[in-house]
């Protein structure tokens, strides 16, 4: 072989070692690579089994997955029973079939048919509702309305069993009740916590609707503190839901899905669609002990009577907030009075729950039971204090004595002084007697021009003004200074018929 053909073989087998080095090293190097490059994408991006069994162990856990009401209604229809009530009525039918003609009375006597052709026979009217069971030896809670005047009451449970039952307690002002049937070891509804239930949340209603029995509905819950007025019925407080609810539904449960009872379904809107109402359990719960043991419910009284703030008396009696409710009254002897609550506090809260209003204040007391130990929140003079009283009785209060209702007569001895169309007195023995009053606190109105102040406020002749804009009317000087003054609001404490009220307004 010849000297050039060995150097020609020796630089192509370089080339070609040099080539393969080349392809080798860039092998290794785009495995390495892609090796680094998975081990990152495992780590953030598992792969489809890995997210299929990731997501199956999400859900298992998740109440809302699969149809969790099926368990909710197994568990708890055994302990809601169907109401069926008889109430014997009075009713009237024509007996006489020639009326009152007096030919036929004289033939047959006014008293053959009657007397005045109609006689009064008893029949049976019949209604259904539903109800729960709440203690295994056989206690019943249902609303007011549904066993109301009943004089028979049968109660029939899921398994077919059919057992009389007997009223034990009814408080109209709730429309809730208590029944009781003789059975042992009966199914029983626990009771949840209707505060602490949330709007949205998903509910279950089971109940006995138009004589359908057992029959279930869901929704969730469409708001809470709803009032409802209609004919005898004034209510604050209920819960809202969508869950269908029909008559016969009334007594029966409202159910969260941890199986616990959040109220007791009451009312609906005739004319609506998707619009219940319910009365929450925790209220039920705090009147249910009293119901069993005394058959009625003993309910707080405090004894005051409240107005709400408005933007003219807030700034006339320089009050630091504007919501709340201002005690306009005290009445005597009432806890309210021994516990230290007085005329021109603002309450702001009670038992730690804000007011803000005075409707707050009227369902707060009325939710309380008499010995309860409620705490107060108030303004006194710009200061916030906290007043603990025990509520009494609601009855101690019913019948407190109130002065009688002033005459418009006025006298013309009396020392007077008219102020924005208000003509007002001191009061003396007199007058004391003319318009029948108890003190001789404050000042009288003996007149009110039409068309001014005193009008716009409500003024009346007979009615004792006891302070403007805080300043105790004492005598007419007293008087004169306040109304004399540049003021933009007035807000006037007064006495009428021997019920002390706030009026306010804006100059």
């Amino acid at each position: 072989m010849s000297k050039e053909k060995i150097i020609t073989a020796v630089k192509k087998f370089g080339i070609a070692a040099a080539a393969g080095a080349i392809m080798f090293a860039g092998g290794a190097f785009g495995t390495f690579i892609a090796s680094e490059y998975t081990v990152v994408k495992n780590a953030r991006e598992p792969d489809a089994k890995t997210v299929a069994s990731a997501t199956v162990g999400a859900y298992a856990q998740d109440i809302y997955n699969g149809n969790p009401i099926v368990s909710i209604v197994k568990k708890s229809s055994p302990a809601v029973v169907n109401i069926d009530t008889e109430t014997m009525v009075k009713q009237r039918i024509m007996s006489n079939p020639f009326g009152r003609d007096p030919f036929f009375e004289e033939f047959f006597g006014e008293d053959f048919f009657g007397g005045d052709g109609m006689q009064e026979r008893e029949v049976p009217q019949r209604g259904k509702g539903s109800g729960f069971i709440v203690t295994k030896d056989g206690y019943i809670l249902t609303n007011n309305h549904v066993v109301e005047g009943a004089d028979k009451i049968k109660v029939t449970l899921l398994d077919g069993r059919s057992f009389d039952a007997k009223k034990i307690g009814q408080d109209p002002t709730f429309d809730l009740a208590v029944i009781k049937i003789k059975a042992p070891d009966l199914p029983v509804l626990l009771l949840g916590d209707s505060d602490a239930t949330e709007v949205g949340e998903w509910v279950v209603a089971i109940g006995n609707p138009l004589g359908f029995e057992n029959s279930v509905t869901a929704g969730v819950v469409s708001a809470k503190n709803r009032t409802l007025q209609a004919p005898g019925v004034n209510f604050q407080g209920f819960m809202q839901t969508d869950a269908a609810i029909n008559p016969g539904n009334s007594g029966g449960p409202l159910i969260d899905l941890s199986g616990r009872v959040i109220g007791i379904n009451t009312a609906i809107v005739p004319y609506a669609q998707g619009i219940g109402f319910a009365v929450p359990i925790n209220m039920a719960k705090q009147i249910m002990d009293d119901l069993i043991q005394h058959g009625e419910v003993r309910r707080g009284w405090l004894g005051v009577t409240v107005q709400p703030l408005t933007a003219a008396l807030v700034d006339a009696y320089k009050i630091p907030v504007k919501e709340g409710s201002i005690i306009a009254d005290v009445q005597p002897g009432s806890p309210a009075e021994k516990y230290g609550l007085r005329r021109g506090d603002v309450i702001v809260s009670i038992a730690g729950k804000a007011v803000k209003n005075s409707q707050d204040v009227v369902f707060s007391v009325r939710n309380k039971l008499a010995g309860d130990k409620v705490e107060f929140e108030i303004y006194r003079d710009g200061k916030k204090r906290t007043i603990e009283a025990v509520l009494g009785e609601i009855d101690k209060g019913e019948n407190q004595k109130t002065g009688s209702k002033p005459t418009q007569e006025s006298s013309s001895r009396a020392k007077t002084s008219k102020q924005m169309g208000i003509t007002a007195a001191v009061i003396d023995s007199e007058l004391q007697k003319q318009f029948k009053l108890q003190s001789t606190e404050g000042l009288i109105v003996l007149n009110v021009d039409r068309s001014s102040l005193g009008a716009r406020l409500g003024l009346q002749p007979g009615d004792v003004i006891l302070e403007v804009n805080r300043v105790k009317m004492k005598k007419l000087d007293d008087w004169n200074r306040v109304m004399g003054a540049k003021n933009k609001s007035l807000g006037i404490l007064m006495s009428r018929g021997g019920q002390t009220l706030f009026i306010s307004v804006e100059i």
